[in-house]
């Protein structure tokens, strides 16, 4: 229990009362974390759908809001399966790679239809392709028992405040001046920030690694 605590990613929302109230309906409802991690693959494909069928200048604010509505949504599921898992007692033998693999999945739906969203389809590659990054080199440090490290500038929380933030600034900028330059921002923001944050991960690992 110990090492699953240890590596799982700090939240402040997992002690709001109406989470812990969620999660212990869920948890009475008898569905498996591991199903609640596969449903938060479904709002991405939606947000991504969003994004990449109605690409500028079809993208209203509307559209907008429901992709950043998606994305929060996809987040909700990301923290309620871990709730569910160790607050509820209902780990699994393979809980690890049900955590993991729909996180990628996701991050990559919504990152790469940014990128199409703003006509800059290789912006949006790059963002999913150091995103996966980041968590590759945490899950490395893992691997060489060291405490996973889910530090900044820009983890996959920060890079979906950013996308939500850009989506909805966007909406409004769209009513009022036609345009969608947050968008483009926020795909920048989420490509540095990633790259930022593999360079300080990697830092961290090798620190820790000339310690030992």
């Amino acid at each position: 229990m110990t090492e699953i605590n240890e590596n799982r990613r700090p939240l402040a929302t997992r002690s709001a009362s109406w989470a812990k109230w969620l999660a212990s309906v869920l948890v009475r409802t008898g569905v498996s974390p591991n199903q609640i991690s596969m449903l938060s693959i479904a709002p991405a494909v939606a947000g991504a759908w969003l994004l990449m069928c109605q690409n500028a200048p079809a993208l209203s604010s509307w559209t907008l809001t429901l992709v950043a509505l998606c994305v929060q949504l996809r987040l909700l599921f990301n923290m309620l399966d871990g709730m569910v898992a160790i607050e509820g007692g209902k780990q699994s033998k393979v809980g690890v790679l049900y955590n993991e693999v729909p996180d990628r999945i996701a991050d990559s739906l919504f990152i790469v239809a940014l990128g199409y969203a703003i006509a800059a389809p290789w912006l949006g590659w790059l963002g999913a392709l150091l995103a996966a990054k980041t968590a590759y080199i945490r899950v490395l440090g893992g691997a060489y028992g060291l405490k996973q490290d889910f530090r900044g500038p820009l983890a996959k929380q920060h890079r979906m405040f950013v996308l939500s933030l850009g989506c909805l600034i966007a909406a409004l900028e769209l009513q009022f001046n036609g345009s969608l330059l947050a968008l483009t921002i926020s795909a920048y923001v989420i490509a540095v920030g990633a790259g930022v944050t593999c360079i300080t991960r990697l830092q961290a690992i090798a620190r820790q690694l000339k310690q030992v």
